[in-house]
């Protein structure tokens, strides 16, 4: 039977495996997100996904969009919760358009990376990737295999 794996960050919500596969994470940054009351009861529960989510730039502002929170069936009735929404990340404006302009004339992309707990508000870890090529995730692939060979033979060895 396989272990569970622990999490080496036990404030840690969620985490975008994902981008990291797809993509070569050059900076990161700390934004905060803007939740509604459901939203939050939704992440202690860790009912969040965030593979297909970026970050998106409208009316100089950034938002999540495409992470998926599933509320609870516990939320209040008269609260209709929509869990595809446009949230806000809250982030100093020389940051956004620090982003903005990397999207624009570098050609990058911004990716959250990993959703976490910090003195008690959610966080955001905020990558700024550069996409990778079919090959680029071959070798990925190639090097994590060998890897975790080299460990079972190590392990083996003692």
């Amino acid at each position: 039977m396989a272990k569970k794996k622990k999490n080496n960050n036990p404030n840690s919500i969620a985490v975008n495996k994902k981008a990291r596969f797809d993509f070569f994470i050059e900076d990161s940054l700390e934004a905060g997100l803007s939740l509604q009351g459901w939203e939050v009861k939704s992440l202690r529960a860790g009912k969040i996904q965030l593979g297909e989510s970026y970050i998106l730039f409208k009316n100089d502002q950034a938002y999540l969009f495409g992470a998926l929170i599933t509320p609870l069936t516990t939320t209040s009735t008269h609260i209709t919760a929509d869990p595809l929404r446009n949230r806000p990340l809250l982030m100093h404006r020389r940051e956004i358009n620090k982003l903005r302009g990397l999207v624009e004339t570098d050609g990058m992309t911004v990716v959250p990376l990993e959703l976490y707990w910090k003195q008690g508000k959610v966080k955001l870890s905020v990558g700024i990737a550069k996409g990778k090529k079919q090959h680029d995730k071959r070798a990925t692939m190639k090097e994590r295999d060998w890897n975790r060979d080299k460990q079972r033979i190590m392990k083996y060895n003692r």
